[in-house]
């Protein structure tokens, strides 16, 4: 492909994302909408980190590593358990980041 056909494409991707994600934005204000999607709405922001940190502690190399050895998942659970027990984002960031580097260090 060469660059001159590049921009236009690019302009268009662009474009067209734009208009998707705001046409959502645009019309959940506009719409009502029922009582039983504004509950579920509630949890998006938890679904969309989990799925974009779950792939992070567990994939390696393009493969799935479940074991002691997987620094990351051993940092996140801890952390999972951190954040579980004490609702605390400083402190479940502190032990996370703090067993990775220890465990990744060691």
């Amino acid at each position: 492909m060469t660059n001159s056909a590049l921009l236009p494409l690019l302009s268009a991707i662009a474009l067209g994302t734009f208009l998707l994600r705001f046409s959502f934005i645009f019309l959940y204000g506009r719409m009502t909408l029922p009582q039983w999607i504004h509950r579920s709405m509630r949890f998006v922001p938890a679904a969309v980190l989990s799925a974009l940190i779950f792939p992070a502690l567990v994939i390696q190399n393009g493969a799935p590593v479940l074991s002691i050895g997987n620094h990351r998942l051993v940092a996140g659970l801890l952390a999972l358990a951190v954040a579980w027990k004490t609702k605390n984002l400083l402190a479940t960031t502190l032990v996370g980041l703090g067993i990775f580097w220890l465990l990744t260090y060691m």
